[in-house]
C-alpha cells in the first residue's frame, strides 16, 4: 500500500506531492514538522490542517 498526505483544504504543496510507503513515513513527517506544538498555544487558523489517507490501486 502506499500512503498520501492531503490537505483539508485541497490545495497542493511541497508536503502534499510526495508519496509514501507505508503510514508511519507520512505520520513522522507530519509530527516532524508539527511536533512542537502545543495544543493550548497553537493557532489552527494559520495553518492547514493535513491528513494521512491510503492511495487505492
Amino acid at each position: 500500500m502506499k500512503y498520501l498526505i492531503t490537505r483539508d483544504d485541497g490545495e497542493e504543496d511541497n508536503i502534499t506531492s510526495q508519496i509514501f510507503d507505508n503510514y508511519d513515513d507520512a505520520y513522522d513527517l507530519l509530527e516532524e514538522i508539527y511536533g512542537d506544538m502545543c495544543c493550548s498555544d497553537a493557532d489552527y487558523e494559520d495553518r492547514p490542517y493535513y491528513e494521512v489517507i491510503e492511495l487505492k490501486e
